[in-house]
């Protein structure tokens, strides 16, 4: 049997990022109406063949997140009812992502219902990047292709890197990813303590490492108030550093999160593209992942290990 020919559809949640993806790889993104009836339902159509084809659908489950939530599971399904050999649902930001465990009385785990949600709907993979927790892959039983944006953000940072520089995870969760980026970039490694008072405000403690007259680099996975990250550098700046500068995969700004940026306490935000974000008079440097997805959606289709994306040039 021949092997099957590359689809890729988008939904609404970041057409732009699909479309650079496709560019990057020299395809053509699929034909599809993706849109609502008057009630709010979606309505999907794939307006092509994918009878016997590798279907990617590239959707990150950014605000609205629901909504863009069912836009997924529709076209999933739509696929999977057009005959498509193989649907690989493509999540640049995975959402719900937060809900991973039970750590009150009475909650759910709602990145696990969303893994079932999308399996039931009809995907045979997954392509995501930079969980908030890894063990979330675990939630699957299909395939999970997990990327790290790490090796964007390092060619990125290494184009000038400082004398003095203190790579800093603004809590404890954060450590591994911490220690990881000050191996690859030769830095020191230090922790701000934090204690959380309710879901927008964070006060930082004290921070744990030498980071006077240093350049310090922030590490996170996602922020959507900033409010750790302003925190922690409010405190790093208390201990003498001397810029502050912050690395997070996703940017889910709100209001709140634009009025502490513009606060200038943070010299420089880092992130990627893997959600549509409008940074207009904020320190904000924006990172393009769509080769990185690129090159893990054609290797995927021809059956390659995606190993070799993890690796950083030099290293």
């Amino acid at each position: 049997m021949s092997e099957s020919r590359l689809k890729i559809f988008s939904g609404n949640s970041n057409r732009s990022l699909a479309e650079e993806i496709c560019k990057s790889i020299g395809e053509p993104l699929g034909e599809a109406t993706v849109n609502s009836f008057p009630d709010g339902e979606t309505f999907v159509k794939i307006n092509e063949n994918v009878r016997g084809q590798d279907v990617f659908i590239i959707q990150s489950t950014c605000p609205p997140t629901n909504h863009h939530l069912m836009e997924l599971l529709i076209m999933i399904d739509a696929a999977r009812r057009a005959s498509a050999q193989r649907i690989t649902a493509v999540l640049p930001f995975y959402g719900y992502a937060r809900q991973d465990r039970k750590d009150q009385p009475r909650v759910p785990i709602t990145a696990k219902l969303v893994a079932n949600l999308l399996v039931s709907a009809g995907a045979n993979r997954i392509l995501t990047m930079d969980l908030h927790s890894q063990q979330i892959q675990g939630f699957f039983d299909i395939p999970v292709d997990h990327l790290f944006a790490s090796p964007v953000f390092f060619e990125h940072l290494n184009k000038a890197r400082p004398e003095k520089f203190v790579v800093c995870s603004p809590d404890v969760g954060g450590m591994k990813m911490a220690a990881a980026y000050a191996d690859m970039l030769g830095a020191g490694l230090g922790l701000v303590a934090k204690k959380r008072k309710n879901a927008l405000n964070v006060e930082a403690i004290n921070v744990v490492g030498d980071v006077d007259g240093c350049d310090v680099l922030l590490v996170d996975d996602i922020t959507e108030t900033a409010g750790t990250l302003v925190a922690a550098a409010k405190i790093l700046r208390e201990h003498g550093a001397k810029r502050v500068r912050a690395a997070v995969s996703h940017c889910i700004f709100n209001d709140l999160a634009i009025e502490r940026l513009k606060s200038g306490i943070i010299d420089e935000l880092i992130t990627t593209n893997s959600v549509p974000l409008v940074a207009s008079g904020l320190p904000v440097t924006v990172l393009s992942v769509a080769h990185l997805l690129g090159q893990a959606i054609q290797r995927i289709n021809t059956n390659e290990s995606v190993t070799g994306l993890f690796r950083i040039k030099g290293f």
